[in-house]
């Protein structure tokens, strides 16, 4: 009984936690955002690098978003939050966010950068209508050469994930949900906030 409240308290912890930082969606002020940017592009390099194949991939795609990287720990329950930049048609339209809560076996923490590409104009509207939400069991591709070539779409949408920093025994994106904001919205938000 003791160890069934702990577990509802810190799974109530955990939803308040995501909740407060996903009403963030766009980098508060210019600097962040010129430096989420800035990481945007050199990631999606670091992603072709692993696997030369991906550049294929991406040429064939309507869009992508990138999050140059997620930071994700757990010990029973575990969540994940990162900012990512969206591109249509190879270019930047709008910011990202993305959280996930989950409850299971894992254990660690870890950093990652994570690409997820639509394959049409449908499957990238979902994402910026924010309709877009992987299933407790979807699973992306580790990035590595041969990976892209291996890769297939699901409802218009395929994910590679490249591990920066930890360990962690659960790699899922299931349960990751996601936030756009376009860049005007951006900056219209951190103009109402900083006017007296």
């Amino acid at each position: 009984m003791k160890h069934s409240w702990i577990r509802s308290l810190s799974v109530l912890t955990l939803f308040a936690l995501t909740a407060a930082v996903g009403c963030e969606t766009p980098p508060r002020s210019q600097a962040r955002r010129a430096s989420l940017m800035d990481d945007a592009q050199p990631t999606v390099r670091r992603f072709e690098r692993e696997d030369p194949g991906l550049r294929d991939f991406m040429a064939n795609a309507y869009g992508y978003a990138v999050f140059p990287e997620i930071g994700k720990g757990g010990l029973i329950v575990g969540g994940a939050y990162g900012k990512g930049v969206v591109y249509q048609q190879n270019r930047a339209v709008g910011y990202a966010d993305m959280t996930q809560a989950s409850v299971g076996a894992q254990l660690g923490g870890q950093t990652y950068a994570e690409l997820i590409v639509f394959q049409t104009p449908a499957a990238l509207d979902r994402f910026k209508n924010n309709a877009l939400t992987f299933a407790a069991n979807a699973s992306a591709v580790a990035i590595k050469t041969g990976a892209a070539a291996a890769a297939k779409y699901e409802d218009g949408v395929a994910v590679f994930t490249m591990p920066r920093r930890g360990l962690m025994a659960e790699a899922s994106i299931g349960g990751q949900k996601f936030t756009f904001v376009t860049l005007n919205e951006a900056e219209r938000r951190e103009t109402a906030t900083t006017m007296p």
